[in-house]
């Protein structure tokens, strides 16, 4: 514990609030071979957006204690380099200035849902006072979901209310499913109920199909490069097809990594039960075509290319696409330059991705 901690050696808020910044070797280099070409601030031809990253992690030390280290161990990512997987928070704002990031909403991966709902709830509750500490200390640049502890929803959802109402988060990161039970589940009901209630936004982050873990080993990191894009597009169908954004239609819903496979191929899900009837419930009307459930879900941009923004904003809108990078991972240093770089987006939409739709799902003053 010592040890890591010593890497924190920023200001007395980095100090007081004990956190990290999960990172990846090699960041530094990776930094130096790709220069990014916009700085802040930001402007869309002569209008400034203050841009708004809605897909950035951390992780916070005080939690160590509680969970024990074998859990701890997690929260290192798969590099050669481990110590170098942290780094300070004055680093993280020279990172975000690079990157013409003006404001990063930050949340801890999930990795609770497996253990007690004792062990969870303290680790849950810890976390969730110190991203609020943490938002708290720096205001203009950082804004935060909270985690829940969705193995025990009763729970969640007063952790939701506390986080919202209390302690200023806007919502609070999810994985794509708890202990292999779907969201679709009417258990988590109360839960998507309290953040229609609240207006809080539930950021979809995958977390691999362990099922298929087998099959994903080898080389490319499988479980990752293609498990959990997978995870997301499972997570989401079910929540369609299964009538949880019927049940919830106020329900604000941001998808990690573009949403994964559904934006790319979602007009099959629309001839599904045309096809293969036997294959679906009849008991379940939905209200509309499974792809028009996509106009009220939001995807990050982290989808590499601009051919790829360019399809993802032709099939949902971009009003639905918001600006994300996965920062410290190094998938897109640059997620500024991204947005610019598809020509096909219109001014008034690369402002929306940017910042503006982030800004008013996220209630955030511009």
């Amino acid at each position: 514990m010592t040890t890591r901690r010593n890497f924190l050696k920023g200001g007395a808020a980095t100090a007081a609030t004990g956190v990290v910044f999960c990172s990846c070797g090699m960041l530094d280099r990776a930094h130096a071979q790709s220069p990014g070409g916009r700085t802040l601030p930001v402007a869309v031809n002569g209008t400034k957006v203050r841009t708004i990253d809605v897909h950035a992690h951390c992780y916070f030390h005080d939690v160590e204690p509680i969970v024990g280290p074998e859990i701890a161990k997690r929260f290192l990512p798969p590099v050669r380099d481990a110590a170098n997987a942290f780094i300070e928070v004055d680093k993280r704002f020279a990172a975000m200035d690079a990157q013409a990031v003006d404001m990063e909403v930050l949340s801890v991966n999930p990795y609770w849902y497996g253990l007690d709902r004792e062990i969870a709830g303290k680790a849950v509750k810890l976390q969730n006072e110190k991203m609020a500490e943490l938002c708290a200390a720096h205001p203009d640049r950082f804004t935060g979901f909270a985690s829940l502890t969705l193995q025990a929803p009763e729970l969640a959802v007063q952790e939701l209310e506390t986080a919202v109402k209390k302690q200023g988060l806007k919502g609070a990161a999810i994985g794509g499913m708890v202990a292999g039970v779907e969201f679709s589940d009417p258990r988590f009901s109360p839960v998507w109920a309290k953040a229609e209630e609240l207006g809080a936004v539930l950021f979809i982050h995958p977390q691999g199909v362990p099922e298929i873990d087998k099959r994903l080993s080898g080389n490319g990191w499988l479980g990752n490069t293609i498990g959990n894009p997978l995870e997301t597009t499972i997570a989401l169908s079910h929540m369609i097809f299964e009538g949880t954004f019927d049940r919830h239609p106020g329900l604000k819903v941001i998808a990690a990594h573009g949403g994964g496979y559904l934006g790319s191929y979602a007009d099959r899900s629309d001839h599904a039960c045309l096809v293969g009837p036997a294959g679906c419930n009849p008991n379940i009307t939905l209200k509309k075509k499974p792809t028009e459930y996509l106009k009220q879900i939001y995807f990050d941009s982290l989808i590499f290319t601009p051919e790829a923004l360019r399809h993802l904003v032709a099939q949902v809108g971009a009003s639905q696409v918001v600006l994300g990078s996965d920062y410290p991972y190094i998938w897109e240093l640059h997620p500024v330059d991204h947005v610019f770089s598809c020509e096909q987006l219109s001014d008034a939409d690369k402002l929306a991705i940017l910042g503006t739709t982030a800004a008013k799902l996220l209630n955030i003053r511009t």
